[in-house]
Formats: structure tokens, sequence, C-alpha cells
């Protein structure tokens, strides 16, 4: 009697280096549902399938989830812009102008400081309805729906020390007008020096323009303030006498 044939299909590898899906989520800390994501979004290498449910992962996807962590975490970077760099083949030197523009624009992200809705109403003694009328507003700008860091908590505190004082977040409204107003004129400055530029001239230039918006905007404001407060102390004055 003729022996069962086996139904076609690719081995397993040979060296047994590679890892089941459990193994990779083992090994990466990343929910095999992410992995999934990685994968259809052509971010990971195939995987040898030896049968309809069982596909063996090369050790590569350790270093490869890895780096992907890192590029999101710490460099806040999209999945497509990631995707671009490991086209590449290789992370040179060409990109660390970028990388440290990231981080200088959004600082060191550490996950375990961002907190739920929940604990953040907790750490500012903002209700929930009270915190999506700051958003609404556009006074409260987390940077994750419903995740907020530790700039969002010092801002959240000192609103809902404001709402005390009977400051409500129409009459703050103004604030964000205006901002978006200077980061499109700040942006189309930027568009305009940087066009033609390769992406390491491009970003070196960036960072420079962000340092220097950064400087004159708190300066500018201050300044501004500060000589109204004199203007009004002089004429103030002018009436006492």
């Amino acid at each position: 009697m003729a022996g069962k044939r086996e139904k076609p299909g690719r081995s397993k590898p040979a060296d047994g280096t590679a890892f089941k899906m459990q193994g990779l989520v083992r090994a990466t800390g990343v929910p095999k549902s992410t992995i999934l994501h990685y994968l259809n979004e052509g971010l990971l290498p195939e995987p040898v399938k030896t049968s309809r449910n069982m596909a063996y992962y090369s050790p590569a996807c350790v270093e490869r989830i890895t780096f992907i962590k890192v590029m999101q975490s710490k460099y806040r970077l999209s999945l497509a812009i990631i995707k671009k760099f490991l086209q590449v083949g290789s992370i040179g030197s060409e990109i660390e102008p970028f990388l440290e523009l990231r981080s200088f624009i959004y600082g060191q992200r550490d996950d375990r400081e961002l907190l739920d809705l929940e604990a953040f109403c907790r750490a500012t003694g903002l209700t929930a309805l009270e915190v999506a009328e700051l958003q609404k507003a556009g006074v409260l700008l987390p940077l994750e729906p419903e995740r907020f860091d530790a700039e969002d908590l010092a801002i959240g505190r000192i609103l809902k020390g404001c709402r005390e004082l009977g400051l409500t977040p129409e009459e703050t409204s103004f604030y964000p007008r205006l901002a978006r107003d200077i980061v499109d004129q700040e942006m189309a400055i930027r568009d305009r020096l940087v066009k033609g530029l390769s992406l390491e001239d491009n970003a070196t230039l960036t960072l420079q323009l962000t340092r220097a918006a950064r400087a004159m905007r708190p300066y500018i404001i201050d300044r501004m303030f500060q000589h109204r407060v004199m203007s009004r102390e002089s004429i103030d004055g002018d009436e006492e006498k």
C-alpha cells in the first residue's frame, strides 16, 4: 500500500533559528496583531510558510521590529517614512540630521510617562467633559488621542486654574487661531528655502529654522506684553498726577 502523500510546501528553515509567531512575539514584546500589520505594510521580510497555518519568521525580524519601535517611539516617525528608510537597505549617516530634527521637535518620549484620559483627569482635576471642551477650543493639544504627556499635564493644570478664575475655553481660543497663522507662515518660509535640497540638507536647514522659531516666538510675545505693561504703567502714572 502506497504511503500517504504529503502536500507540497516549503520546508522549515534548516538552521533552526527561525521563529514561529509565538516566539517572535516573546522575542520582541510586540503583539501578534502589530507584527501582522508590519508584515502587511511591507516592513518585514515574508515568512517561510510550511503549511496553511504554519510560518517561520527570519531572525532579522527581531532587529527590524526593534528598529521600527525605536523610530516610532523616540522619533515619532510614521510607518510610511520608516518603510522608505528600510527600502534604502541601510541606515547611513545621511539621515542623522533628520533624526536629530525629529528629536528636537518632539523631545525624548517615554511611553511610561504617557497618561490615559482617566489618569490625566486625576492628575489635573479636570473632568472628561472639561478636557473635551479644552481640546475643542484648541488649547489642549495631545499628540495622540487620549494619551497625554508631561507638557499636556503641565498646561492641563494651568487650564484648570484658569477655569477656577472664571476663564472659559472660548476666551482662550485666540491662542490656537493666531498660532495657526504663525505656523502657516513659518512652514511657507521653510518650504521655500528647502525646495530641491537633499534629505540631509533639508533636515539640517529645517533644524536651524526650528531653533530660530522657538527662540523668536516667546521672545517677541513676551516683549510685546512687557512693552504694553510699561505703556499702561506710564499712562496710570500720568493720571495720578
